[in-house]
């Protein structure tokens, strides 16, 4: 690990200050949260820094209720304390259980929310420093594409790159309504949350739309309506602490038989959390049905492009989507 400076920041505005002050001496900068993805990359040499600015200390911790049922989460609350809040498990139980999936009881009372949105992939190459990585190092070509392909994305990828996204907190809030409040130089910016996060194109090396300074301070999710009936499912390697292969957030409503409504964010797949928006459109309207959900599932895969060693996942979504489905619409029965 590289010299670097150490500074805690007493608020946001100074935290902003100091990020400013940083960039007009052409130091590269870095905010501090939790640490829990920032300082093993720290350590491998992933990433390099100039000066740590810590946010741990700022007063954006609470979980507070908006108007018809939504929340506010602030940046710095621990995934611990979210996932076992009782407004998140009542209203977005999706959320609660993809955290409660997401890492170890030590990680999870590390890591805060806002760190969790900005999480880097897991890919083995990118992790490696004597590969090739596009998205580490710029220009010097990616090494999963001809090698090892097991966790290789399957849709949205680009010439430069197959990572997928690791968060499962991502994956539950694709399938919400989530707005995503950030503070940077020119003031408060809120982001929709399906364009926070990026496909790699040629710019791999770019995770989110987030501007340069610019700290996440809060997530909002609006009323829940139908997605206080919503689960997660995560198929692993092994039951213990393990990134998805694929995973499934899933929120329904189904009257007379017929789904009303569906959202689905699908994990393991993309470059980024992915919504299916494709089997929404099937399934609206339809009958809320194994078969049916089999069907629209189906549809939303014929995107995907799998390569010789992860076409297991179109197989494990096949199956996982229309059992979690299934499952949903036995709630509602």
């Amino acid at each position: 690990m590289r010299p670097f400076t150490y500074e805690r920041a007493t608020s946001v505005a100074d935290a902003l200050r100091r990020t400013a002050g940083a960039s007009r001496e052409g130091e590269r900068t870095a905010y501090l949260a939790g640490g829990t993805n920032l300082i093993d990359h720290l350590r491998l040499g992933i990433r390099e820094t100039d000066r740590l600015i810590d946010v741990s200390h700022l007063d954006l911790t609470e979980v507070t209720e908006l108007e018809e049922g939504g929340l506010r989460i602030g940046a710095l609350a621990r995934n611990a304390d979210v996932a076992a809040h009782p407004l998140v498990r009542r209203t977005f139980p999706v959320v609660s259980a993809a955290m409660l999936a997401g890492a170890s009881g030590q990680l999870r009372n590390m890591a805060t929310m806002g760190g969790n949105l900005l999480q880097r992939t897991r890919c083995v190459y990118f992790q490696d420093l004597s590969t090739p990585c596009n998205k580490r190092d710029p220009g010097s070509g990616c090494s999963a594409i001809e090698g090892l392909g097991t966790y290789n994305a399957l849709i949205g990828t680009s010439d430069s790159c197959v990572a997928v996204h690791p968060s499962d907190l991502c994956v539950a809030l694709a399938a919400l309504d989530v707005t995503v409040v950030v503070e940077g130089p020119l003031g408060e910016r809120r982001i929709d949350f399906a364009d926070l996060h990026r496909l790699p194109g040629d710019r791999p090396e770019r995770d989110t739309t987030l501007e340069r300074s610019e700290l996440i301070t809060a997530i909002e999710i609006a009323g829940p309506g139908f997605a206080r009936r919503s689960r997660y499912r995560k198929l692993r390697e092994r039951a213990s602490y393990a990134f998805a292969t694929v995973s499934v957030a899933a929120a329904l409503e189904v009257r007379d038989g017929q789904v009303a409504d569906v959202r689905i964010g699908l994990g393991g797949v993309s470059h980024k959390p992915h919504r299916a928006l494709r089997a929404e459109e099937v399934l609206r309207g339809g009958p809320a049905t194994h078969e049916a959900y089999a069907a629209a599932i189906a549809v939303e895969m014929e995107q995907a492009r799998p390569g010789p060693d992860n076409g297991y996942k179109v197989t494990q979504l096949r199956r996982a989507v229309p059992a979690v489905l299934s499952a949903l619409t036995e709630e509602t029965a």
